[in-house]
């Protein structure tokens, strides 16, 4: 079994700021269970033993195989690894988008192995945002439409002073009422950014969000993403291959063949984007 613990100290919590405060009373959070045996409290996901398995026979696939890992609660945490380490699957499993073969799986102090799918549905609306390198904006909504999105879905009311925060920081506070095909890529991505948060999620999974973006737009996606931790408390996993993008993290874990082959913090800080 490889295990990474890439938790957060004790001498680097500091002081969370507003939103995160207001996150931590939702009722998305208050309906959490306790967390159980093994995964402590500052641990937003934990992974213990997890295995993957696609096919059988001799056309098995072993996609992971024995992971563990424990992810800091208001932390950046970067998954990084060859093309074909078992990164993204690993990303799928803690946000239950795919179902792990054995091993057991705690996200925000829920046990989803084993939730059903109407469950793992609302979980992921409650306490999951997304990033994606695609993008994801629904066509027809406006960038402000997209952006509210999991709130509405959830039936909630969006909070505007957040939008407006989050809008602002983003530079898209004036492209709100255009359609994604009417924006450039990077705004594209950063209304997707701003629809990750706008829900105050226990984590936020960004699967290579910059893989889309020129090195300048993808720094400043990045820059948010790394601001989110540092203001706001968030918690944040990003899936990269890329190992400049992975110096904005706190953490880098490292895959290869579906195994932990490392953990610990990133070489170096990048030379300009990173708020300390």
């Amino acid at each position: 079994m490889s295990r990474c613990p890439c938790r957060r100290s004790a001498h680097d919590r500091g002081t969370r700021g507003r939103f995160t405060r207001a996150r931590e009373h939702s009722p998305a959070h208050s309906t959490a269970r306790p967390p159980p045996d093994g995964a402590p409290a500052d641990d937003v996901v934990t992974v213990s033993s997890v295995v993957r398995t696609y096919g059988r026979g001799t056309t098995e696939v072993r996609a992971l195989d024995g992971v563990s890992a424990a992810i800091a609660r208001g932390r950046f945490t970067a998954v990084v690894g060859p093309s074909g380490s078992g990164k993204s699957t690993l990303m799928h499993c803690m946000a239950g988008l795919d179902s792990v073969s054995s091993g057991s799986i705690v996200l925000d102090g829920v046990e989803i192995t084993g939730l059903s799918d109407r469950a793992l549905t609302r979980l992921r609306r409650e306490r999951v945002g997304f990033v994606f390198q695609s993008f994801n904006l629904l066509p027809q909504l406006t960038a402000y439409e997209n952006i509210v999105l999991p709130v509405t879905m959830s039936g909630g009311r969006p909070d505007r002073e957040l939008v407006d925060h989050l809008v602002e920081v983003l530079g898209i506070a004036d492209r709100l009422s255009h359609r994604p095909a009417e924006l450039s890529g990077g705004q594209q991505q950063r209304a997707a950014v701003a629809r990750a948060l706008v829900s105050r999620p226990a984590v936020v999974f960004a699967d290579e969000p910059t893989g889309n973006l020129d090195s300048r737009v993808g720094a400043e996606v990045l820059s948010f993403l790394r601001r989110s931790v540092d203001e706001l408390g968030q918690s944040v996993v990003m899936v990269t291959h890329d190992l400049v993008a992975a110096r904005y993290a706190d953490h880098v874990l490292t895959l290869a063949d579906g195994r932990v082959a490392g953990c610990g913090a990133p070489a170096a800080p990048p030379s300009a984007g990173r708020n300390r």
